[in-house]
């Protein structure tokens, strides 16, 4: 799974777009998403990423906006085993939801928010299209920033494991935004794969990585993610921002906290949650 899709599309255009819209209302109205409508349940990771386009294509006329990013999630032995999910999985972040440096959040507006520690990059160049593969060293090329980043999570979900992952990545699997630090200054000279992250809740160290973590080397994560974006004729576009995946398992927070992450060579980024 992942790259090289070869299942069966099963859903016809109209039941793509009744799952993109139910997304899209759950999403504007706060509201939990339970299980999809049988008839429109996407089957497999195809399905999954044809409803995630159209909920795109909806959710960025509205105050949510487009979307300016990606994040990848399911890179690391840690969260794989958290989530029960054994390969990676792709969403996007829209343009409202993203902050700099010194993220504010209020924790109502989530139904159960969690937090990330993430190494990111952003690019200079497009990544993608038809018939392209990438390796870790083929998309480093494109990237002109690495920077330390806080993912924004958020559990709207009845119950995550019974939905599956297909209606998971449907839904940008979990994402609710991000903090983005500042870009690291040479991070060419840095070996990606032995920086250590860590993140703090409230002052207290509440857990650490490596970028190995992260499939064994943060840029084999954005090489699958350009692959899979290939795979589906599509392109990671110049001047986005992914988020690779996250260093130390997710956190859950609660109203009043002050999250803060470093990474090695990479600097910090904050988010507080009112």
């Amino acid at each position: 799974s992942g790259n090289g899709f070869t299942w069966r599309i099963v859903l016809k255009e109209t039941d793509i777009h009744r799952a993109a819209q139910i997304l899209l209302d759950c999403r504007l109205n706060g509201e939990t998403v339970s299980k999809l409508p049988v008839s429109c349940r996407p089957h497999n990771e195809v399905e999954a990423y044809l409803v995630q386009d159209v909920l795109h294509d909806y959710i960025s006329g509205t105050s949510f906006g487009p979307v300016v990013g990606h994040k990848i999630g399911c890179t690391t032995p840690v969260m794989q085993n958290f989530l029960g999910i054994n390969n990676p999985c792709a969403g996007s972040v829209l343009a409202s939801t993203a902050q700099i440096q010194d993220g504010n959040f209020v924790h109502r507006n989530y139904s159960h928010v969690g937090v990330e520690c993430e190494i990111a990059v952003r690019l200079d160049a497009a990544l993608g299209g038809e018939g392209a593969f990438y390796d870790a060293k083929a998309v480093s090329q494109s990237v002109a920033e690495v920077m330390a980043a806080i993912e924004i999570v958020d559990d709207r979900y009845e119950d995550y494991k019974s939905l599956g992952p297909p209606t998971l990545i449907a839904d940008d699997f979990f994402d609710a935004g991000c903090v983005l630090g500042e870009a690291g200054e040479n991070w060419q000279s840095l070996d990606l794969e032995n920086v250590v992250g860590l993140m703090r809740i409230n002052g207290t160290e509440v857990g650490r990585g490596k970028g190995w973590d992260i499939m064994e080397h943060p840029m084999n994560a954005l090489a699958w993610l350009a692959n899979l974006f290939s795979s589906r004729g599509k392109y990671l576009e110049s001047g986005q921002f992914v988020l690779l995946g996250s260093v130390v398992e997710t956190k859950w927070v609660a109203e009043g906290d002050t999250v803060e992450i470093e990474i090695e060579g990479l600097g910090g980024a904050t988010a507080k949650f009112c």
